[in-house]
């Protein structure tokens, strides 16, 4: 497919190629930096989160109370990505970045606090905070497309977030070495892990501070009703459009199935064993293949790439609701469709995430297109939550097939935007 030719080099070149941002000499490390502060971010918070169920299930004695620590991880990270991309409109990535994994540090800290004082209010609003990194993480991948040009912005987003693989593998096995640690210091053993939470994300905040250049958008004053104004217009271009769906449909559809796999899994008699096993491959597909869609995002057009989100979604959902539901011999079940079905999950995911993705920040430069971000993530995390609450009614009442329709029913709005948007063939010609 022939691609639209543009400049050898973007507009503005730079430690941020952003043409919305002063103009420095290129300078590749700072994406060094920020694959870095990804990987630690990454190990931070898949070690909270492995046992932030556990942890609120005992300070709040009720099993009632486990979901809850996860919920509000997620409500955090939604309410904080906005405040996060707005300093960083003003003061540049360096500045939001360390923000957002400096507030996760402290969210980790209170978590321990809320420990030592069995008090759940507490315990919610530290994993609201240590949401805050999940925000920072994924503003990461925007700040990786502005250290690059126009025609790899998707490849570079697409390393940024394949980092978070490492971090997503080496966090859980640091729970139990993080367990005995809390226990030696006096903290209730799932508590410990917070401790590696709370040191990584301050390194990540280090990273940020002393790795990323001291670059602010060049339309830095502040500007009442920017990010609705920026919002709005993005969503009457149909290909802007297009990438707010897809990541905010994306990120919602995956979240409400990943969420209640395990309690499926548990309800048919497998082990925890076979669901660890499960869910490592859905992270590995949500994260190990995004370079390859960073590439064909950049080669062949971030419509397509959604487009290829889209069908995965559909066999993904169609293997999961046909999966057996019997138990098979000394409990251990049938996971294989499950696994299959879960790895396309993540696949989708990753495609819609990074087509997505490049398509919203092509759309607009400065302070503007960073609060754009803001606003997108903030809609995806959110968005997700609802989905995440949904989906527990929906297993008890429907099943597992009956959150795998919820699923689709959601990819229906995707589908749309799919049909309803132009076909832009590759990033250049939709920044042209």
């Amino acid at each position: 497919m022939a691609r639209k030719e543009t400049d050898a080099r973007p507009a503005v070149t730079g430690a941020v190629g952003h043409p919305g941002f002063a103009e420095r000499e290129y300078a590749p490390a700072p994406l060094t930096w920020l694959v870095v502060a990804q990987l630690l971010s990454g190990i931070g918070i898949a070690s909270g989160v492995a046992v932030g169920g556990v942890l609120a299930e005992q300070v709040a004695g009720t099993a009632a109370a486990a979901g809850s620590a996860q919920t509000a991880s997620i409500i955090g990270a939604g309410l904080l990505a906005l405040p996060l991309s707005t300093l960083a409109s003003r003061y540049g990535r360096r500045g939001g970045l360390a923000a957002g994994f400096g507030l996760g540090a402290l969210g980790a800290v209170l978590v321990l606090l809320a420990t030592l004082g069995s008090q759940l209010w507490l315990l919610l609003l530290g994993m609201g905070l240590f949401g805050s990194a999940t925000a920072a993480g994924l503003q990461s991948r925007y700040a990786a497309g502005e250290l690059s040009r126009p025609q790899r912005r998707a490849t570079a987003m697409s390393v940024v977030i394949w980092s978070t693989t490492v971090g997503s593998v080496i966090g859980p096995n640091l729970s139990q070495p993080g367990s005995d640690l809390g226990e030696r210091l006096g903290i209730v053993a799932p508590g410990g892990p917070y401790l590696i939470s709370a040191v990584v994300f301050v390194l990540a905040a280090l990273v940020m501070l002393f790795g990323l250049p001291r670059v602010r958008p060049a339309d830095a004053a502040p500007v009442r009703g920017q990010t609705i104004g920026a919002l709005t217009a993005a969503l009457r271009e149909p290909g802007s459009r297009l990438g707010i769906v897809a990541v905010v449909t994306g990120h919602a559809m995956m979240v409400a199935v990943m969420v209640m796999t395990p309690v499926h899994m548990n309800h048919q008699g497998m082990s925890l064993v076979l669901v660890g096993l499960v869910i490592s491959i859905h992270i590995l597909g949500m994260y190990a293949a995004s370079p390859l869609f960073g590439a064909l995002t950049d080669r062949i057009g971030a419509r397509w790439v959604i487009g290829l989100g889209a069908i995965m979604f559909v066999l993904a959902f169609v293997l999961g609701a046909t999966a057996p539901e019997s138990a098979g011999h000394h409990g251990t079940g049938n996971p294989w469709q499950l696994m299959v079905a879960l790895s396309l999950l993540g696949l989708g995911w990753s495609a819609c995430l990074i087509g997505g993705s490049s398509m919203i920040a092509g759309a607009t430069t400065g302070s503007q297109g960073i609060r754009l971000q803001g606003a997108v993530d903030s809609a995806m995390s959110l968005i997700a939550a609802i989905g995440a609450a949904l989906s527990g009614p929906v297993l008890a009442v429907w099943g597992y097939a009956g959150v795998n329709v919820l699923g689709a029913v959601v990819l229906l709005g995707l589908v749309a935007a799919l049909i309803f948007s132009r076909s832009p063939r590759t990033i250049a010609e939709v920044r042209a």
